[in-house]
């Protein structure tokens, strides 16, 4: 976070070392709010979000620790530094271990000031303010230009109506962004119905999507309504769109080119007005080169395309990520939120996160499991991201790659033989060549070597 971004609060009822410290700061380039007791700065929050609180320990009224466990209720995540005399290091220490940020001596050094407000800003993540009527990207915690920049096309793209395909890594939020998109349209009133194409074989992923009548197959004892007929009004969300089995892309393309939907087993079809927004981590238009996906179909839904960033492209929302999900995790629990201790959260910004959101969320909910106390060290936040050096594959593509793995074991077996390894493998020639084309590999890269 820049200087002239970030807005300080200073808490003292010392008028003299009031002027002094907002001289310096202001000199420094910060926006600074002030309050002459703890009362007046919790009524000061409620107004002015900020990003860091300065605090004299001894005050009339409210200390600076009672203003620290209000800030503490009310914005979790929201840093605190203790200005303290001498004498009262112990007390300093003390609220160092209930979760205050820092403490400075009287008199106040300035590099010192200067060096902790720095590394305060660096690793703090309160401030998620929203604009009145931005309440339909609620849901994604960011203060990153670069989300920033997204969320604005989205907010654009969600008021014209048009199909949106959404890239990027898988554990950085697609689905997120296709809620908020479906939020800030027209469409926010009606139905929003996510299905993930990866996560049925294609015969169930068929009668997911458009239904079914009574004795259409074996065990459709009951007629299925079908997710185009439930999202109608709507929007339909179709997650990992890149795995779609290459016939029901022409089922698919055929239902959004008609804008009618025939359930499977029937006669007759529905009219339907779906809006649709999908989502791949996969490269499309190599899927396209490589005969695994359809072109016509790549171009009904990507007429817009929005690429969510991943983590390590907006590192300075860790600290804010950080803190939503310990709050998130305090309320489920019903106990008092935990934070991290500077130097945890420090490990937390430099990690690589190669899983994204989603790793960090689960390494949150690991560290605060093994935690004992209110602050989560960073002992622990160490032993948490060694644990989960390996990160936990989703189910997808764990699938994946055994699929890879059996297939180059299979192919080793018989030396690059397509038709023998197709029949050890139990699949025809012609599934077994779509299954190598899948995982870029090659028959003759297997065969011995004259």
């Amino acid at each position: 976070m820049s200087k002239e971004q970030a807005r300080l609060m200073l808490v003292d009822d010392d008028p003299s070392l009031m002027r002094l410290l907002v001289l310096r700061l202001e000199a420094e380039g910060y926006a600074v709010e002030t309050a002459t007791s703890g009362a007046a700065a919790l009524a000061v929050l409620q107004k002015q979000p900020v990003d860091l609180v300065i605090s004299d320990l001894r005050m009339e009224g409210m200390d600076g620790i009672e203003l620290f466990e209000h800030i503490q209720q009310a914005y979790p995540g929201l840093p605190v530094i203790i200005i303290t005399a001498q004498g009262s290091i112990p007390d300093a220490v003390a609220a160092t271990q209930k979760g205050v940020f820092g403490f400075l001596t009287k008199p106040v050094d300035k590099q010192e000031l200067r060096n902790q407000i720095e590394r305060a800003l660096a690793t703090g993540g309160a401030r998620d303010s929203l604009a009145v009527g931005d309440q339909w990207r609620a849901h994604i915690h960011s203060h990153s230009e670069t989300m920033n920049r997204l969320l604005a096309t989205a907010q654009q793209v969600a008021g014209a109506g048009v199909s949106v395909l959404i890239t990027g890594q898988s554990g950085c939020g697609k689905e997120l962004l296709a809620q908020a998109i479906h939020r800030a349209s027209a469409r926010a009133d009606q139905p929003f119905v996510p299905l993930n194409c990866s996560a049925l074989p294609e015969p169930l992923l068929e009668s997911e999507l458009f239904g079914h009548v009574r004795g259409a197959f074996t065990g459709a004892v009951n007629e299925h309504l079908g997710l185009f007929r439930a999202a109608d009004g709507g929007t339909l969300f179709l997650d990992e769109i890149g795995d779609m089995p290459l016939a029901l892309q022409v089922k698919l393309l055929r239902v959004l080119q008609d804008r009618q939907v025939r359930p499977v087993g029937s006669t007759r079809s529905y009219p339907v007005d779906v809006r649709i927004l999908s989502a791949t981590h996969r490269d499309l238009e190599k899927d396209m080169a490589d005969g695994l996906f359809r072109q016509d179909l790549f171009y009904r839904l990507n007429v817009v395309n929005l690429r969510v960033p991943s983590l390590a492209e907006r590192v300075e929302d860790i600290p804010l990520l950080a803190n939503h999900f310990l709050q998130q995790m305090a309320e489920e629990s019903g106990q008092e939120p935990k934070r991290f201790s500077p130097e945890a959260m420090e490990l937390l910004v430099g990690a690589p996160w190669p899983g994204n959101v989603r790793q960090l969320e689960n390494l949150v909910h690991h560290a605060v499991a093994l935690s004992s106390g209110r602050v989560v060290s960073v002992g622990l936040v160490r032993q948490a991201l060694s644990e989960d050096a390996g990160v936990l594959p989703s189910f997808n593509e764990a699938r994946r790659q055994f699929e890879r793995d059996y297939l180059v074991k299979v192919l080793r077996l018989t030396e690059g033989n397509v038709s023998k390894a197709a029949r050890m493998a139990r699949r025809n020639r012609t599934d077994f060549y779509k299954l190598l084309q899948r995982h870029d590999l090659r028959a003759d890269e297997f065969k011995p070597q004259e």
